[in-house]
């Protein structure tokens, strides 16, 4: 209803609250967007509800005075408080979560520009998704994906390159009386790109094999082995890191400018910290949770991470003494000391760094350091101190006369690998490896060449 926003701004200050936004310009800013969304509502006829029709005016009477992009902006902070508004009660629902969930989208901005077309029915209806697995083999699809986890298998990833599938499907209606095995053949070759190839080829084979169960004659369809080598020739290469590098690299992170957040810089260290010298992957780095972490015993756990994997790591005595500084600079920051908190905590929205935000903040990290160009996806990944990583304790094996291939299924078990052929990926053979790897080599064969006195005797 109209009659709750006319309340001299008491919601929209109790919205700002909760935003815990630290700028005062920015806290001006939203309040004047929602002030002038609550004009637009009291313009309407009283007891009249927040509907569809009201947010469009609203977007047109925006659109006439402003460019699309900061028409995008007042509808998103209008989104967030209407449902703070509705999860209130002061309202019935939000207009915009409805068409959001109505459509199928996650987020608002293709919904908004619907609104704003000439035709809004008709661009909702164009975004609206097509049913999952709604297509003539969608049935056994799904049978199938049910098998598979019921055997204990995840299939995320199946799962998508199957809705692919289905939707290809749900898109040529005219062939659908063709065999499930021609259907796939005619996906494949309709392949965009490499990778949308060799994706296409796994999913016909794992699909055949599924008939197969149900009649044997159908044939597996031939792999073209080509596709997935020239794939990997045109693979990105890691970059391996040097000591040197991940040194500055340190050195910016606890540089980095944060005078809102003075957490941050030393957040941003700890987890090049972990990154580097215990390999955690991105998402195990934003998972970590407080009581995940134990300096006295020197050791941290990976909870649930890929390949259904948990594990304990024991720390070296510097990445000790690194999060031991961080945790007293967490406490003194005033953070939550429940063992379920976050570990890099933040103050803001859930407490926690996000996946996303974690790599966008170490990339700019990155490219403070001059090892990363300003703008592209181009240079050193943060993954690639996952690699260097594996690389350079290959290397300090070698300088040690370790034998690095019977260290091999400890360091598969550290990192999280399912088996010794997962970290194999990982050994990029970098000239340093390689030449310790040839010494070694080298010196092997010069003892071959000289018998032991007396073995002829």
């Amino acid at each position: 209803m109209s009659a709750p926003l006319a309340d001299s701004g008491a919601a929209i200050n109790r919205f700002l609250s909760t935003l815990h936004l630290r700028s005062r310009d920015t806290v001006n800013v939203y309040r004047c967007i929602l002030v002038e969304f609550q004009h637009h509502v009291q313009q309407c006829p009283r007891n009249t509800a927040i509907c569809q029709s009201t947010i469009e005016s609203w977007l047109h009477g925006c659109a006439s005075r402003w460019p699309e992009h900061y028409v995008l902006h007042r509808a998103r902070v209008v989104d967030r408080f209407l449902d703070f508004l509705a999860a209130q009660e002061s309202i019935p629902s939000n207009p915009l979560a409805q068409l959001r969930l109505s459509f199928g989208q996650r987020v608002g901005t293709p919904i908004v520009r619907a609104l704003l077309s000439p035709d809004p029915a008709q661009a909702l209806e164009a975004l609206r998704p097509l049913p999952q697995f709604a297509s003539v083999h969608g049935a056994f699809m799904r049978s199938h994906i049910e098998l598979m986890r019921a055997s204990g298998y995840r299939y995320n990833t199946q799962v998508s390159s199957f809705l692919r599938f289905d939707r290809f499907l749900q898109g040529h209606a005219d062939v659908i009386t063709l065999p499930l095995t021609v259907l796939l053949r005619q996906w494949v070759d309709e392949s965009a790109t490499l990778n949308h190839a060799v994706e296409r080829q796994q999913v016909a084979r794992n699909l055949t094999r599924a008939l197969q169960r149900i009649d044997p004659s159908v044939e597996l369809p031939k792999v073209d082995r080509r596709l997935s080598r020239q794939r990997v020739l045109e693979q990105r290469r890691p970059y391996i890191y040097t000591p040197q590098e991940v040194r500055h690299l340190l050195e910016t992170a606890r540089a980095f400018p944060s005078p809102r957040s003075p957490l941050r810089p030393l957040t941003l260290y700890t987890m090049i910290v972990l990154a580097y010298c215990v390999g955690l992957r991105l998402g195990e780095l934003a998972r970590l949770n407080l009581g995940d972490v134990n300096v006295a015993a020197g050791e941290i756990a990976i909870r649930e991470t890929k390949f259904f994997k948990s594990r304990t790591l024991p720390l070296a005595d510097s990445v000790v003494v690194a999060l031991r500084g961080y945790l007293e600079a967490r406490q003194r920051a005033a953070a939550p000391q429940d063992d379920s908190s976050g570990l890099f905590w933040h103050m803001q929205g859930t407490g926690r760094y996000s996946r996303v935000m974690t790599h966008k903040l170490l990339v700019r990290v990155l490219r403070r350091a001059k090892l990363k160009p300003e703008s592209g996806r181009v240079g050193p990944r943060i993954h690639d101190l996952r690699h260097s990583m594996v690389v350079n304790r290959m290397l300090m094996w070698y300088r040690q006369g370790i034998n690095p291939q019977a260290r091999l299924p400890f360091l598969a078990t550290y990192l999280g690998h399912k088996d010794i052929n997962s970290t194999l990926v990982y050994l990029t053979i970098t000239q340093e490896l390689l030449q310790e790897a040839s010494e070694r080599f080298r010196a092997f064969a010069a003892q071959g060449q000289h018998p032991v006195q007396g073995a002829l005797q």
